[in-house]
């Protein structure tokens, strides 16, 4: 038996699998948000494809970082993002009217349901549209107010029409 030989195979592979950890750790995807790609029906998704053409590059000055997986349903700005999800189910504490809900804000023409959430980020889901968009605003850009509102309201409008939405 050649125990220098063995020596040096225990070694490469010992450094291989040092690398292997090493790539594995750096080449995660932890600093990418993840989210779940809502699955509405075929004219919310539509609808959804066409807001996704709308949206801005930035929002209340972050710039474009959309999360994993990649879909035209949702979107994201800054780090931590501020996520955008097209095609969601209608929230159990929704009142579909067209005025903003008893929970809620209107911005610049579109109502939004207001949710705060158990770990501080706030949930803003469209009214009296026929798909319904939501926009999660992390604890740590909670101060910012409704500014981000702002900048999805127009591409709200143009691209999803006034209306009840189907219940998901």
């Amino acid at each position: 038996m050649n125990i220098p030989h063995l020596r040096r195979r225990c070694l490469t592979g010992l450094s291989a699998l040092a690398l292997s950890i090493t790539t594995a750790a750096c080449s995660g995807t932890d600093d990418e948000a993840s989210v779940v790609v809502p699955s509405p029906d075929a004219k919310a998704a539509g609808l959804c494809r066409d807001l996704h053409e709308q949206l801005p590059e930035k929002v209340d000055g972050l710039g474009r970082t959309d999360p994993g997986p990649k879909s035209e349903l949702t979107a994201g700005w800054g780090d931590p993002a501020i996520i955008l999800r097209c095609g969601v189910p209608r929230p159990p504490k929704m009142i579909d009217l067209s005025y903003a809900p008893k929970n809620g804000v209107k911005v610049n023409g579109v109502a939004w349901l207001l949710e705060k959430r158990d770990d501080g980020s706030y949930t803003f889901t469209t009214g009296a549209r026929l798909a319904y968009v939501e926009v999660t605003l992390p604890e740590e850009r909670t101060a910012e107010g409704l500014g981000p509102l702002t900048d999805f309201a127009g591409p709200v409008k143009k691209t999803i029409p006034t209306g009840i939405a189907a219940s998901s």
